[in-house]
């Protein structure tokens, strides 16, 4: 019994010196204030107008207003016009596409025949954005994401009012995705 106490005696300071050795030599990662950019100098960004090359014309606007909100509600930086930016974030849809994800059978007569019609219960929303973050002053592109992909699904009403109203909340939140993710590509780098 007094051997494994004689053991353990030497063997605590042994891990104890170990531990605040790995404790402050850290490997390199730490902890930074939210809403900083991380990896580059940056004391303000400019969100111009989302563009598109899409024939879905109209949803720009709201595309840029929810990236704009993503940088003013988290980032510790100004979101300011372009001429003024030491940073600028060039957004542009470059496809958005619907396709059928659902639907029902509905019987109809037609010249004393009863034909099949598919009618959409829903469609899904996919849009492609290229977005980049370049540098107000030299104009050198500091990240760049041609190919950024997002979905989401909305319900077809017989109303159209209410399907392009689904629509367009469908567009809000891929907008809102878009925005956490160029977000995420501009503030929290590591």
């Amino acid at each position: 019994m007094t051997m494994f106490v004689t053991q353990t005696k030497n063997i605590l300071p042994c891990l104890l010196s170990g531990f605040i050795l790995f404790y402050f030599s850290g490997c390199g990662y730490h902890f930074r204030t939210t809403g900083e950019p991380q990896g580059i100098d940056m004391q303000s960004i400019a969100v111009p107008m989302v563009t598109s090359t899409s024939s879905h014309l109209g949803f720009e606007g709201d595309f840029t207003k929810l990236i704009r909100e993503e940088f003013v509600t988290h980032a510790k930086i100004p979101v300011v016009s372009r001429d003024k930016a030491s940073a600028i974030l060039i957004g542009k849809v470059k496809d958005i596409r619907t396709e059928v994800t659902s639907y029902y059978l509905t019987k109809t007569e037609v010249e004393d025949e009863e034909v099949n019609y598919e009618v959409t219960r829903t469609r899904r929303l996919r849009v492609r954005l290229n977005a980049r973050l370049v540098d107000g002053k030299t104009g050198k592109v500091i990240w760049n994401d041609n190919d950024m992909r997002e979905s989401a699904t909305f319900t077809v009403s017989e109303d159209p009012l209410a399907t392009s109203y689904n629509k367009k909340k469908a567009l809000r939140e891929i907008a809102r995705r878009f925005g956490e993710r160029v977000y995420m590509k501009t503030m929290e780098r590591f």
